[in-house]
């Protein structure tokens, strides 16, 4: 018979996802093991395996979890009725309150590319596709321009915003002089204002 979930389960996953998450970041993919993981979260190696069957599985299990919850905040929070200004400023804002917390799940993702499979780097994309999506969709009701075949520049507009977005935990301080909803709205200042010039 096949073993039952505990109630706990998801909690669990979680936890251990972030304990992860942090000794990946902080030592590195090659010289972090599953032993020092399990050590650091207060379990079982054993227990660990049974979460997660490997490193690489684990490493997935990171990014995909954190793009997910990243989506699906995204999915509820994209207003098209909103004020062109306001809703991009609203899917910048909810990037920014889901990176609150989150620089070890970031660290992981932008250096797990050797661990993944390319099955897990295509599921990946996936859902990086979507995320991006909301994005472009905004930015393109706002300037249909961008989309002119004859210069394409909506992705490279919307990924310069994901520039400026993915590297704010590497300056950012909370409690600082500039709250995340202030830089959300100068990101989007920026973007709105500077596609104006581009020609």
């Amino acid at each position: 018979m096949a073993r039952t979930r505990a109630s706990d389960f998801e909690e669990k996953r979680h936890g251990l996802l972030l304990t992860a998450a942090n000794v990946f970041a902080t030592q590195g993919m090659e010289k972090a093991s599953m032993s020092q993981i399990a050590q650091e979260a207060g379990v079982s190696k054993s227990l660990l395996y049974h979460y997660y069957p490997s490193k690489d599985a684990l490493i997935f299990a990171i990014i995909e979890s954190h793009l997910t919850i990243l989506d699906e905040a995204l999915d509820k929070a994209d207003d098209p009725s909103l004020p062109p200004h306001q809703r991009l400023k609203t899917l910048v804002l909810t990037v920014l309150d889901n990176y609150r917390g989150a620089d070890d799940q970031h660290k992981v993702q932008l250096n797990a590319g050797p661990a993944l499979s390319d099955a897990q780097k295509a599921d990946i994309v996936a859902i990086e596709r979507r995320i991006v999506r909301h994005f472009s969709k905004a930015l393109k009701d706002i300037h249909p321009q961008l989309a002119n075949p004859d210069r394409p520049l909506l992705m490279p507009v919307t990924m310069s915003l994901f520039g400026m977005m993915n590297w704010v935990y590497m300056w950012f301080k909370e409690g600082g002089l500039i709250s995340r909803d202030d830089y959300a709205n100068v990101a989007t200042t920026l973007i709105l204002e500077g596609v104006k010039a581009v020609k």
